[in-house]
């Protein structure tokens, strides 16, 4: 520590008593960096010219071009979340498992993940399948803490599963390309949703009684009229799934681009179902207004933050302590997983991105660890944030719309074996790369230009011009 001096130390835990004290992340985050930045200009650490990147630095993070997806998927999101359309094909699915134990919950399951393929957003996800099946499973005996905890867990799918806002942000913060994030992700969102359902199917194996099947006068839909159903919920579907991931993928259609069609196509869905008022345009169009300011906010902060930060060599003492651990690439991949899982009781993932990604990836670039692959194992352990106290915020939404029967106790312990199932992802991530990287092919694995030239773009002390801007081809 020594060897690095003390500033970055006391950066770093000045921001933890901000966020113990409640303050806002953003104003914390840029009071913190200001403040630091003088006294470190005071005490010889770098010449006045280095505060002058931080202008073209937030000018780089307005006019940059991958970030108007924020408010394209998550308008997208809040649309379909007021449009209902999960309600056929829940029906449809729910009837067509119904004869099984635990078909309900097969269900919300399933129709999790095409949602989180969809929206992108937890709380569409969430709140679609709380108000439509959490009362079905009520009504039929399913177990209270199971009921809530299947549709909690499967609306955390969307944080995982592409178009994730979780991965485009990852990709900004990593220097690697969205579209190799999304590729890298299919590997574990359905090894995530084998996980639940296997989990269900133990659970109806060895506990029935908390999962029955649905009672033959509950299946009224049988033969065309079921296919009919589960075919008039998938067609928009799948519509909006090749919409956003079809071009994307592709290369028809860069990950803007893919969201600004997605947000047509669900307002085109939202229109077509009769449900497209001007009230829900309205509360759509604010929300998302909302939520884009949060994530602008927090990342111009997290700006200040980050080049002071790296001005008082805080890159190089948190790359001395953390490549110094033992056990090598491994020993790293375990402290940091299990920092960002209790660190994320405290924070949001929004805030895990823009302060502790940062961080972490000179170490991981140092220990030659595929950021793609790490930001995909990231993502995994970040699902986790919306799972438990006192952050959850897939728990939030499912109190919020949740009959007054539901018990808030029954929500919390609900959701604590599906935390373990998306804990055990993390651990197959890292026993089995190939998970992610078979999806990728060899000459897509890592942009080492990007890498270098964001690495650059941090400068270090000493240095007597202001770094440039960090501008990375991220589409």
């Amino acid at each position: 520590m020594l060897e690095y001096g003390y500033l970055a130390p006391a950066m770093f835990a000045g921001l933890v008593v901000f966020m113990l004290l409640g303050f806002p992340v953003s104003f914390s985050l840029a009071a913190l960096g200001l403040t630091f930045g003088l006294i470190a200009i005071e005490l010889g650490y770098f010449g006045f010219s280095f505060m002058q990147a931080l202008p073209a630095r937030v000018f780089g993070i307005m006019s940059n071009e991958l970030l108007l997806a924020i408010p394209f998927f998550t308008f997208m999101g809040a649309i379909l979340e007021r449009s209902r359309l999960a309600e056929n094909l829940l029906e449809g699915v729910g009837q067509a498992f119904g004869r099984v134990p635990g078909g309900l919950a097969y269900a919300v399951i399933f129709v999790g993940a095409i949602l989180g393929a969809i929206t992108g957003t937890v709380a569409a996800s969430v709140i679609a399948m709380g108000m439509i099946s959490l009362p079905v499973m009520m009504r039929y005996g399913y177990d209270m803490k199971i009921a809530t905890g299947v549709v909690a867990a499967s609306g955390t799918i969307a944080q995982l599963i592409p178009p994730s806002l979780v991965l485009i942000l990852l990709s900004f913060q990593l220097g690697v390309p969205v579209g190799k994030m999304y590729l890298g992700a299919i590997g574990p969102s359905m090894l995530q949703v084998g996980l639940f359902a296997l989990f269900i199917l133990a659970v109806s194996i060895f506990r029935p009684h908390k999962v029955p099947a649905l009672p033959p006068e509950a299946r009224t839909l049988k033969g065309a009229q079921l296919w009919i159903t589960i075919a008039k919920g998938m067609l928009p579907s799948l519509v909006l799934i090749f919409l956003v991931l079809g071009t994307l993928v592709m290369g028809l259609a860069s990950p803007t681009e893919a969201g600004a069609m997605g947000a047509m196509g669900a307002i085109g869905l939202a229109l077509g179902s009769g449900r497209g008022t001007r009230k829900m345009f309205w509360e759509a169009m604010y929300n998302t207004m909302k939520i884009t300011t949060m994530v602008l906010f927090i990342l111009v902060g997290a700006t200040f933050f980050s080049l002071v930060f790296q001005g008082v060599n805080g890159g190089k003492w948190i790359e001395h302590l953390l490549t110094g651990l033992p056990g090598g690439q491994l020993g790293f991949l375990i402290f940091v997983n299990v920092f960002i899982f209790f660190l994320a009781f405290f924070l949001d993932f929004f805030e895990i991105v823009f302060i502790v990604v940062p961080m972490l990836m000179p170490v991981a670039v140092a220990l030659e660890i595929d950021l793609v692959w790490f930001g995909v194992l990231l993502c995994v352990n970040m699902q986790t944030s919306f799972m438990h106290p006192p952050f959850g915020f897939a728990l939030f939404y499912l109190r919020g719309i949740a009959p007054p029967e539901v018990k808030s106790r029954d929500i919390y312990w609900g959701a604590v074996p599906w935390i373990f199932l998306q804990l055990s992802l993390v651990i197959m991530v890292i026993a089995w790369p190939e998970a992610v990287t078979y999806w990728i092919s060899a000459d897509n694995l890592l942009d080492a230009d990007a890498v270098n030239n964001a690495l650059d773009s941090l400068g270090m002390p000493g240095t007597e011009d202001a770094p440039p801007p960090l501008e990375l081809d991220l589409n």
